[in-house]
């Protein structure tokens, strides 16, 4: 197969690598579209002739580095982690063969609250396994310098690029106290985007992927990534339940202080989860005004819950709370009103 968007030139160019890799002529190659994401990465399900079926990744090396994937898939293979396995990679031309997982995110066994407890901790299981056996030494730091570019994303992108608005006074100490909490957390190895679509149960494992972006930063952001997603939105009840779950956990193997009580944890994931809420509601709006990738803007308003959520639990933040509920979440709405098609 091939597609109107794929450059036939380039096309050729990957089904000849993949037919030498596996020693077959390229027209027996069985290949299929295999979903995408948010970058310029596309993914195709190749199934050989006799029915082994592999991932291949095509990510053009003039929009995507793929060597920071390569090498964290292959150190934390090396830890024994559940990764994807990397059969064959062509750095310089873009390509990748990977282990098939399947077509079955996490977020597809979130059938009822039950079921959506014990993924969760079943996931929670997962992330201590990562920070355990991944010394945060092997990766970037995630420094304040970045924190602060994640926070911004959100006044460029969404407040002033899409909504056409100024950000209130209280967004720039609301973003020193944010980067505060969490570089006063202990620094662990963190996924960056550990949320379920990138967590693929495999005959009764559950895999990482898209851990590309991957570096040493707080205990508790690939957990509020898991907890305030894209696929759920949990009562305080259920969110305080899950993060004193992690907590017990962590302080069990030595990830968290016994001078540290759960009280307290608890707090700093929610500062956490709202400064990745502005993160995320920037990018979101990033992608639709840079890349043309609209199908992100129907999230913006699980997104502002999600913030909305984070900051009920820090009360010290209030009048930046009433910001979001009487000038972010109307703007949101009224503008996502207007840019609905027309019947």
């Amino acid at each position: 197969m091939s597609s109107s968007r794929f450059p036939l030139s380039r096309w050729t160019q990957l089904t000849a690598w993949v037919a030498r890799h596996h020693g077959v002529p390229p027209a027996q190659l069985d290949l299929t579209p295999a979903g995408g994401d948010a970058s310029a990465r596309r993914y195709f399900r190749l199934t050989l002739p006799d029915n082994t079926r592999q991932i291949v990744m095509d990510a053009p090396p003039a929009q995507e580095d793929s060597s920071a994937f390569v090498a964290v898939a292959r150190r934390f293979a090396a830890a024994g982690l559940p990764v994807p396995a990397l059969y064959a990679v062509n750095l310089d031309d873009g390509f990748l063969l990977l282990q098939d997982l399947g077509d079955t995110p996490l977020q597809a066994l979130f059938t009822d609250q039950t079921a959506v407890m014990h993924q969760h901790r079943r996931a929670i299981a997962l992330l201590a396994e990562l920070q355990n056996r991944v010394a945060p030494t092997s990766l970037p730091a995630f420094d304040a310098a970045l924190l602060q570019r994640e926070i911004a994303l959100f006044p460029e992108w969404c407040l002033d690029g899409w909504l056409g608005i100024a950000p209130p006074a209280e967004l720039a100490p609301l973003g020193e106290a944010l980067i505060g909490q969490a570089l006063a957390q202990p620094t662990v190895a963190v996924h960056r985007d550990f949320d379920a679509m990138n967590l693929m149960p495999h005959r009764s494992t559950l895999y990482m992927i898209d851990f590309q972006d991957a570096v040493a930063g707080p205990v508790s952001y690939d957990l509020v990534s898991l907890l305030r997603g894209r696929y759920w939105r949990f009562s305080r009840d259920g969110f305080n339940a899950l993060a004193a779950h992690f907590y017990h956990r962590a302080r069990a193997d030595g990830r968290l202080s016994a001078a540290l009580s759960v009280e307290a944890f608890i707090h700093q994931a929610n500062a956490m989860a709202a400064q990745r809420a502005l993160k995320v509601l920037g990018i979101f709006c990033r992608l639709t005004l840079r890349d043309g990738k609209t199908g992100y803007l129907e999230r913006l308003p699980h997104f502002v819950d999600h913030l909305a959520d984070s900051l009920v639990a820090l009360p010290e933040h209030a009048a930046f709370a009433r910001w979001v509920e009487k000038t972010l979440r109307p703007a949101v709405n009224d503008k996502l009103a207007a840019t609905e098609p027309a019947p």
